[in-house]
């Protein structure tokens, strides 16, 4: 093995596809470049697999109103589309995850991609409504492989600080895709109708589908599979439930996308429709926080991340998303005079990119406690993520959008239930490795 290689394995990382030089050779330069271009590409093919969710949620957005025109059903019924396809990505992690801990990563991806190539092909071509949204379902189910698999194949290829790392750069790539969908859907729009941007859709799932095939080792090798079909599936989960420090980091987490999802449900009517700012200036800020999100991710990939423990770095994240949402709170109350768009903005910008110390760290301290079930444990951390997205955003539906105060609310909320968590349940002062559960 090259002597990057070994110094990467002993940080932690392994890749795949590093070979060692044939006896009685010299290590080829060449050998170097290979790692790291291994590296470079597994890490493109993980992060475009985790994106593939957004994508699918984000790319679809700007054609909701033709879509209602086209098979001439309410607006209601064709927002069910994007619901459908939130629950089958919920769904899935949880069918997905224990699959490919038990016939290993590469399997169940390949066929959750081809599915999902099916789906949206399928998609393109529904004639009503009805059809569309089963077909959403599908590919939502389908789609979710990406996501859990890309986590669980970093759990399989790094350990410890290294897959802290990882994750912030899988967040740098997985948090643009919420950015550039949307673009590249209305882009899509001005040469063809809504079914053109399933096409795309089929498009990019066709050719992750190739790189897959081609270029992702299997990264669980079978003396490390699980075994005992559906009921060993359970106990597993159960292994994991009850595992403290692994429920409380997948509960923090989980409370942190609820305060993710509350705002991305609710700023588009708190800075437009309430405090009159033009799409023009909410796509400006939007993208704005978005950025934040991506800095603080890669300051606690390149800087934090060795230098700093990983619980304290995730306690400072979870302090300012609090802090972010009670000053938030005061600021929609008029504690601090008449709100305006600059201050609603500067609460959310702070929020926002606190995630960037949070999701990561949350992510890998999790998966640190589970190498013998990566697969199950990002599937319930996956799926905690949309339950708890999914309620933050219909809390913030039902208590209204006459203001701003229930974002604030239940941002705060969330934050709050998060760091209630950390402290409370994960208790990082005394943390100790989890045992593999035996079945």
């Amino acid at each position: 093995m090259s002597q990057q290689a070994e110094e990467a394995t002993a940080k932690g990382r392994r890749f795949p596809g590093a070979r060692s030089p044939a006896k009685g050779r010299r290590d080829p330069a060449g050998t170097d470049r290979s790692v790291r271009w291994t590296g470079l590409l597994v890490t493109f093919l993980l992060g475009a697999l985790a994106a593939v969710p957004p994508m699918s949620m984000d790319m679809y957005l700007p054609a909701l109103p033709e879509v209602t025109h086209s098979l001439g059903a309410s607006a209601s019924t064709v927002q069910l589309t994007l619901t459908a396809c939130l629950i089958g990505m919920a769904v899935g992690q949880l069918v997905v995850g224990p699959m490919s801990d038990r016939w290993g990563r590469r399997g169940p991806l390949l066929a959750g991609l081809m599915v999902y190539v099916v789906a949206a092909a399928m998609c393109a071509l529904a004639p009503n409504v009805e059809l569309l949204i089963a077909f959403r379902v599908l590919q939502g189910l389908a789609g979710s492989a990406g996501i859990v698999i890309a986590r669980a194949v970093v759990r399989d290829l790094y350990d410890g600080l290294a897959m802290a790392r990882f994750f912030s750069t899988l967040l740098l790539i997985s948090s643009a895709a919420p950015i550039i969908a949307p673009v590249i859907g209305g882009q899509v729009l001005h040469f063809t109708n809504w079914r053109g941007i399933f096409v795309v859709l089929t498009a990019i799932g066709i050719a992750l589908t190739v790189l897959v095939w081609r270029r992702l080792p299997e990264t669980l090798p079978p003396e490390r599979r699980q075994r005992g079909g559906v009921r060993g599936a359970m106990w597993i989960m159960r292994g994991l439930f009850i595992d403290r420090v692994f429920t409380g980091y997948l509960m923090t987490n989980g409370f942190a996308y609820g305060a993710l999802f509350s705002y991305i449900a609710a700023s588009p009517f708190v800075i437009q429709d309430i405090y009159g700012a033009s799409p023009q200036t909410f796509s400006l800020l939007f993208g704005l926080n978005s950025l934040g999100l991506l800095v603080t991710g890669q300051i606690n990939g390149k800087v934090l991340v060795g230098r700093v423990r990983l619980d304290t770095v995730l306690g400072y994240g979870l302090a300012l998303l609090a802090a972010g949402g009670f000053t938030l709170l005061m600021v929609t109350q008029g504690v601090f005079g008449d709100p305006g768009t600059v201050q609603i903005a500067a609460c959310l910008f702070v929020m926002i990119s606190s995630l960037g110390l949070i999701l990561p760290n949350t992510n890998a301290l999790a998966l640190m406690r589970t190498p013998h079930a990566a697969g199950s444990a990002s599937a319930l951390v996956g799926t905690s993520c949309f339950v708890m997205g999914a309620i933050a955003s219909s809390l913030v539906g039902i208590a209204g959008k006459e203001t701003a105060v229930p974002m604030a609310a239940v941002q705060l909320g969330s934050a709050l239930a998060a760091m209630a968590c950390f402290l409370g349940v994960c208790r990082p002062w005394q943390n100790r490795p989890m045992e593999t559960p035996k079945h």
